[in-house]
């Protein structure tokens, strides 16, 4: 990473080399999609129209992302403001996770251009996917707002419009929390329209409320994940500030989403209660589903539980990149497992190398960009010039 570049003085890192490889890769691939079209690169059909590029870069993107509303939440609404050094990492992160949900649309859509029509042409205002677009265009601006701060301060010269984003904080926390609120619910609404397809243990009109209370401790624990892999590499870049309140939000975090996962864990029992569909788990796809929920959603919100209760760090940091990959898991079992389930195995979808390396492509790019931002700009420290007025 950045600490060893300035170390050894080489670009010639394994992590660069690996980066470059993807990118490179990934360059060849978007040629190839936006000149030859989808058939050229994916496997995706009239049977599979959505494959990991929604699956994926979409509906997992998106929950990740939800560490920001969930920090600033906390911070602003909440008055947890010993957690205000951990605010702008959540928001640079979901800002970039939002962004490069946007961009990897323009690989699914095909007509970049055209993207915007839902917003500002398109007058079908009863659609869902109306509703999760404009929202999210919105969202993306509010944290582009939240993020540019750091971005004015790092350049220096713009106290004035600085100053009036700052006096915009609380409203735009509000804005942003709400939002949220519509897409993440949202997301799980869309497959509302599809019950023959979608598996009946998936399947549940709580849909909605389920990914919107995912999404929330989806956003907690990428916080704390994110925050570990930070300190191992930008440690250097951290102030008192940032480092004294980190501990406490951990745990604070750990104990806001092993509550809401127990929550969630009665939505999925209510679910498959309501109708009667208990037989179902005598099956294959029952016993999926029960990897799916003891595995990443019962034994993760106990470790979290366990970890607030006895103040272990080191149990928390295990739970919290575990709920990350069961987050993963009930989207990828919603959009693509268990979705298309009583199609034969031959016509089922199986994402194809471009599609994967796409996909790798978006992240790679993410990552970079998350480096190079906290390595100039202060994320993870207050500016010296500011250290004395309210930010």
């Amino acid at each position: 990473m950045s600490t060893e570049h300035t170390r050894n003085g080489s670009l010639f890192t394994p992590f660069n080399i690996i980066a470059g490889i993807i990118l490179a890769a990934g360059v060849v691939v978007t040629i190839m999609r936006f000149t030859m079209g989808l058939g050229s690169v994916t496997n995706l059909s009239d049977n599979n129209p959505w494959g990991i590029w929604i699956g994926f870069d979409l509906l997992c993107g998106v929950a990740l992302a939800a560490g920001g509303y969930t920090t600033s939440a906390a911070c602003y609404i909440f008055g947890f403001k010993r957690f205000h050094g951990a605010v702008r990492p959540a928001i640079l992160t979901a800002f970039l996770g939002y962004a490069l949900v946007v961009f990897a649309l323009h690989f699914d859509v095909g007509r970049p251009w055209r993207l915007v029509y839902p917003v500002f042409y398109q007058q079908g205002t009863t659609s869902i996917l109306f509703e999760v677009g404009l929202c999210v265009f919105i969202y993306l601006t509010v944290l582009f707002l939240e993020y540019l701060p750091a971005a004015l301060e790092w350049k220096g010269g713009f106290d004035k419009y600085r100053g009036i984003l700052v006096k915009l904080t609380m409203g735009l926390t509000i804005l942003g929390v709400i939002l949220s609120t519509l897409h993440q619910s949202s997301l799980g609404a869309l497959y509302l329209i599809a019950p023959s397809k979608l598996h009946p243990l998936w399947y549940t009109p709580y849909l909605p409320v389920m990914f919107f209370m995912s999404s929330m401790f989806a956003g907690l624990s990428m916080v704390i994940t994110e925050g570990m892999i930070s300190h191992k590499h930008f440690h250097h870049k951290m102030d008192d500030e940032y480092n004294g309140g980190y501990l406490d939000l951990q745990f604070a975090f750990a104990k806001a989403s092993a509550w809401i996962m127990a929550g969630y864990l009665a939505m999925k029992i209510m679910g498959l209660a309501m109708d009667n569909r208990w037989h179902y788990l005598f099956t294959g796809y029952g016993a999926w589903w029960l990897l799916e929920v003891v595995g990443f959603v019962v034994l993760p919100c106990y470790c979290y539980a366990v970890g607030y209760r006895d103040r272990n760090i080191a149990l928390v940091r295990i739970a919290a990149p575990w709920t990350v990959v069961g987050i993963m898991l009930n989207r990828f079992d919603v959009s693509l497992i268990a979705f298309n389930w009583q199609l034969p195995s031959v016509d089922r979808y199986f994402p194809s190398l471009g599609e994967i390396v796409i996909s790798l492509f978006v992240v790679t790019i993410g990552v970079l960009a998350f480096r190079f931002i906290v390595t100039r700009m202060p994320i993870f420290y207050v500016h010296p010039a500011y250290k004395d007025s309210s930010h």
